[in-house]
């Protein structure tokens, strides 16, 4: 097997792939500390079910970006730059989700453990996720 081979070999490449978004989903989580008031881990370790279904949502929505981007692109720099385009894409729908409900904090709902809140936040990064990912070319 030549080297060029062994580089574009199926099992070579799928294991390029998963090692690369599993490293972009580690980024974007720690991102996404970043953002939200309350620490993610230590909600969903105390039992707080809207921070983990929030949080799964935006699992959810990053891998399913990255795996519309894995389809659409060839290399695997293409791939890393639409999918962390469209990474940011659902960070702005985040905020813009914050914006859009003026008559209470998302950050604060959640951290409460309003499951409602939380629901429709996972929605939001899901449903989202998918026309991202269909829009990437």
């Amino acid at each position: 097997m030549t080297e060029n081979g062994f580089w574009t070999h199926p099992v070579v490449e799928s294991a390029g792939y998963f090692s690369v978004v599993v490293l972009c989903l580690i980024v974007a989580m720690v991102i996404f500390e970043m953002v939200t008031k309350y620490n993610n881990w230590e909600q969903i370790k105390k039992g707080n079910l809207a921070v983990a279904m929030a949080t799964g949502g935006k699992i959810f929505g990053v891998t399913n970006i990255f795996r519309f981007s894995i389809e659409q692109h060839n290399s695997l720099f293409e791939m890393i730059g639409w999918g962390l385009f469209g990474f940011t894409l659902l960070i702005f729908a985040y905020i813009l989700f914050e914006f859009l409900t003026p008559k209470f904090k998302v950050d604060d709902e959640i951290e409460q453990d309003n499951r409602s809140v939380g629901l429709i936040s996972m929605v939001i990064s899901v449903g989202l996720s998918f026309v991202i990912g269909a829009s990437i070319q």
